[in-house]
């Protein structure tokens, strides 16, 4: 490769590095698999190699892949949490060993596995854990002190601890919990979290601790970044201390001294992996003596002292017996294929989505072919290719008419996807019901996907309508309900129909409108009225909003069957005014809020608006600007600094008195 082609491929490959990064990291979307990622990085990491001159600051080889969220307080971390040097071949471990034997005197080595999660630090002060953070790009993560808590395995108290400790960790998914949350989200027609460590950052993430804690995360401990009285002389020694203070720190850590011993290491891991409940994408090896590893350095991104050793992706033939098509709650038909039971990652998986015709077209995947299938991440399965046909086979193609209602299927312009344009087929009311009934939308507790298949499939329910008509009769006739759960779920159907507006136009599951867009809609038409009014110009001029999106609410509010759903909504209760538009007290105007902690009645989100409603600003960190600390249970660092700056300390009770809402 000539300098010219070579300059011109760096550019084009530092371009999609970052593009994956901020996908991987900080949108918690990874658009290509890790194997893929790491090959790109191989790839660039060449290239400089053989033109240092490329080499910038801000190259991707030089850089964490991560960044600090703005959604959440900056944490500046005072020792790096840097990435390790990834190796891909046991030639490129007995480098790394022949390289540290050059250097150092007998050095010996800590092997261990490699978790896939999301990497955060953990600080207590005096045995009190005060504060939490992502890694972030290594020197500036997000404060998620709150979100911590919620994971039952992080002491939040220590015995006999030194007077300050910062550990590192590793906070994870396992993987039925994975499962459970996949399948909650596709009954809900959510878009699915392709891996369990991405499904981790995102729950972490959450502005809501609760939500949080509903997603059942873990975590292992794997070093010590700082301590104040206690000193160590080697790895295993930090982890064996660290485990005696109460720590889950990392499984199977071994000590091994030769090449050969570590390769074993790595290929005994590499054997169990599909044992562990918690998935794992490679192999840590460290220099175990810390003075050894001061010797060795490290380079701006990563230490020499270390590499992590990636397992690559396993991938199987075997034969395509059948495409399944599935319809979704907006429509959507969606081929599956259904291929012959192979082994991948330790788990026997026959079916992987296929997407839509075009990814079918481009593959030329044909029932009875030979074809590659690879776990994405460990665990969702994706058809790679067709290695061959049958003779005689012919090109699939997706039906012409909806497989349960038999309507014809449509493809919008500028989609790839086939649809069901029938709003009463059979194969969409069981999911749409479950969205309407969702958390986010209607908040109807005791209608899960399982309670509601049992009311449809009775004929009780045909629409979101009949929910609002059931009797205690009509339950108790059923096989899950029995009197107090009967009950239970009447009074949360009732008190759903005071549930704000912009959850009602949520729940009535309008293509391309989200939580957000909902929430925009109704402050611009603050009434069912006004909004069923709305011309397309008017939605399409909503910041954020665009001619899609504006299209989707105009074609929607037409139909026949969604104007009679709420035509009959309104008959039964449902509050149709959003509250929020007719407050035009500004009592807050200036001033800045600042949440910590758990409130006794309401959840963080709800406080903040409440606060911007009367026009006040929340911000995510305490500073000499902010006005108010609002505190509930477990206030963490934010409470600590408000008190340092002399800052007013509320209390729910004293923020609801504020605004003339007497607490009972």
């Amino acid at each position: 490769m000539n300098k010219e082609s070579a300059k011109l491929r760096h550019e084009e490959l530092c371009g999609l590095l970052n593009k994956y990064n901020y996908s991987y990291y900080v949108r918690d979307n990874p658009e290509v698999s890790d194997y893929e990622f790491d090959m790109l990085m191989q790839e660039l990491k060449k290239i400089e190699e053989d033109f240092p001159e490329f080499i910038t600051p801000d190259s991707p080889t030089q850089r964490v892949g991560g960044a600090a969220d703005n959604s959440f307080g900056k944490v500046q971390h005072n020792v790096q949490m840097a990435s390790l040097q990834d190796v891909f071949s046991f030639e490129q471990v007995n480098s790394f060993v022949l390289r540290c034997t050059g250097e150092l005197e007998n050095p010996e080595y800590t092997v261990e596995p490699k978790i896939d999660g999301l990497s955060v630090s953990l600080e207590y002060t005096n045995g009190i854990f005060t504060r939490g953070s992502t890694r972030g790009d290594g020197f500036v993560g997000e404060d998620v002190t709150a979100n911590l808590r919620t994971i039952k395995s992080i002491p939040k108290e220590i015995k006999n601890a030194p007077e300050y400790l910062e550990v590192r960790g590793e906070v994870y998914m396992p993987r039925d919990s994975f499962f459970e949350l996949v399948e909650e989200q596709e009954s809900m027609m959510k878009e699915p979290f392709k891996n369990p460590r991405n499904a981790a950052a995102g729950s972490l993430r959450q502005k809501n601790p609760r939500v949080t804690e509903e997603r059942n995360l873990d975590i292992f401990i794997f070093n010590v970044q700082q301590c104040v009285g206690r000193e160590f002389a080697t790895h295993k020694e930090s982890l064996d201390y660290l485990r005696e203070l109460g720590f889950r720190v990392i499984p199977s850590y071994k000590l091994c001294v030769r090449y050969d011993e570590i390769c074993d290491e790595i290929n005994r891991i590499g054997n169990e992996r599909a044992d562990f409940s918690f998935d794992i994408d490679g192999v840590v090896v460290k220099v175990n003596d810390l003075s050894q590893r001061e010797i060795m350095g490290a380079t701006a991104k990563t230490p020499k002292w270390a590499v992590a050793y990636k397992f690559p992706p396993e991938e199987k033939e075997t034969k395509l017996l059948d495409i399944e098509v599935n319809v979704g709650r907006t429509g959507a038909i969606t081929p599956v294929a259904v291929f012959e039971p192979i082994l991948l990652a330790g788990t026997s998986v026959s079916r992987a989505v296929l997407h839509n015709q075009d990814f079918i077209d481009e593959k030329d995947i044909r029932i009875g072919d030979t074809i590659v299938v690879r776990k994405a991440g460990e665990i969702i399965p994706e058809v790679l290719r067709s290695v061959s046909h049958e003779e005689n086979s012919v090109p699939f193609r997706l039906p012409e008419a909806c497989p349960v209602c038999g309507t014809p299927s449509v493809r919008d312009e500028g989609e790839s996807v086939l649809r069901c344009p029938n709003s009463q087929c059979p194969a969409q009311l069981l999911k749409n019901l479950i969205h309407f009934a969702s958390r986010n939308a209607m908040n109807i507790d005791g209608l899960g996907a399982a309670n509601m298949k049992l009311l449809v499939d009775s004929g009780l329910v045909k629409s979101p309508a009949d929910l609002y008509t059931l009797t205690k009769e009509q339950l108790l006739s059923l096989e899950r309900f029995a009197d107090k759960s009967a009950d239970n779920l009447l009074k949360a159907i009732e008190a759903s129909k005071s549930a704000e507006f912009d959850r009602l136009v949520y729940a009535l599951g309008i293509r391309n409108i989200g939580q957000k867009a909902a929430e925009l809609l109704c402050e611009k038409f603050p009434s069912m009225e006004k909004l069923l009014a709305a011309e397309k110009d008017e939605i399409s001029a909503i910041d954020g909003f665009g001619d899609i999106m504006a299209d989707s609410v105009a074609e929607a509010l037409k139909e026949p069957h969604r104007i009679e759903l709420i035509g009959r909504l309104r008959e039964v209760g449902v509050n149709m005014n959003y509250s929020k538009a007719a407050a035009s007290d500004e009592r807050f105007k200036g001033l800045t809020f600042v949440l910590t902690g758990t409130l006794p009645t309401m959840k963080r989100d709800e406080a903040k608006k409440l606060i911007e409603s009367f026009g006040g600003k929340v911000s995510g960190s305490v500073s000499k600007r902010t006005s108010y600390v609002v505190a509930g249970e477990e206030a963490g660092s934010k409470l600590v600094k408000a008190q340092e700056l002399g800052i007013e300390i509320l209390s729910e009770a004293d923020l609801l008195e504020k605004v003339g809402q007497n607490p009972e």
